[in-house]
């Protein structure tokens, strides 16, 4: 057990992010106790450095019900980074997002009150492959970066478990990101049903939807986790308690260090190392 006291301040949490970054493939395993004092001195809060966190990734396809899954992980109080809302957030008028797509696609893609119409857009794209790479090509620097921002609050709160709600999981390459890799599977007449009924719309254009995406069965081959989503509400939930539990399961060292407390660990070590090198080079 290693003990260290460090004054408050209001940008550590940074700092130990960077710190992190460089550093935490290098260490086994560590208790630290960290004691909080203020500017004069006096002992505040005494912190045990334990926790981790986990990052799971979270993705199916359209009306393949991995929205409900997402929101079983929020109604148990796991904290989910929706990749869609990010999204949504990218396009709002003004942003550097909706300038790009703008440009790209023109002005008739955009409401009476400037905003961009997603349903006009979606049409457009999901029926024409090589304007659909176009606007992922545009949008997912701008999603990357929304979604990293949103990891990074949930990390300076201290969360251990994190999941990424992201449809382009595979497509986008961040799945390198996450483990375990949770995918919510329904085979492909089940989801073209589910399809048409939710979204009232024709066969060709629901179809031309599916067929956008990677396919389901794809997708199952790469994940650590299926979820079978071809039963009834009662069937989902019941497997959804399953893999709650194998989310929450105890994390391993290997996450720790992607924890704030793995960061703040990190950064302590990296203090030792440069004053016990500074004192061994001046003798």
């Amino acid at each position: 057990m290693i003990t260290f006291t460090c004054q408050r301040h209001s940008q550590a949490q940074a700092v130990f992010y960077l710190s992190f970054l460089h550093l935490r493939h290098y260490f086994g395993e560590v208790k630290v106790s960290l004691s909080l004092t203020d500017r004069n001195n006096n002992k505040k809060q005494r912190l045990n450095v334990k926790a981790r966190m986990r990052l799971v990734g979270l993705t199916g396809g359209i009306a393949s019900g991995k929205s409900t899954v997402s929101n079983l992980f929020k109604s148990q109080g796991v904290p989910v980074v929706d990749a869609d809302l990010v999204a949504r957030d990218v396009l709002k008028k003004d942003s550097g997002g909706y300038k790009k797509v703008v440009a790209a696609f023109g002005e008739d893609i955009l409401q009476d009150n400037g905003e961009v119409d997603r349903a006009k857009l979606g049409q457009i794209v999901f029926s024409d492959p090589g304007k659909r790479q176009l606007l992922n090509r545009l949008m997912a620097p701008f999603i990357s970066s929304g979604i990293f921002l949103e990891i990074l609050k949930q990390w300076l709160k201290g969360q251990k478990v994190i999941i990424l709600d992201i449809p382009l999981l595979f497509e986008a390459k961040m799945d390198s990101w996450t483990k375990p890799i949770i995918v919510v599977w329904v085979d492909t007449e089940t989801q073209l049903q589910r399809l048409l009924a939710r979204d009232k719309t024709n066969e060709e254009d629901a179809r031309n939807r599916i067929n956008a995406q990677m396919a389901l069965d794809i997708k199952r081959s790469k994940a650590d986790i299926i979820i079978n989503n071809t039963g009834s509400l009662e069937e989902l939930e019941e497997q959804f308690q399953k893999v709650l539990a194998q989310v929450m399961r105890p994390l391993t060292w290997t996450e720790f260090w992607l924890s704030r407390q793995g960061a703040i660990t990190a950064l302590i070590f990296t203090i030792m190392a440069v004053v016990v090198g500074r004192n061994v080079f001046r003798r």
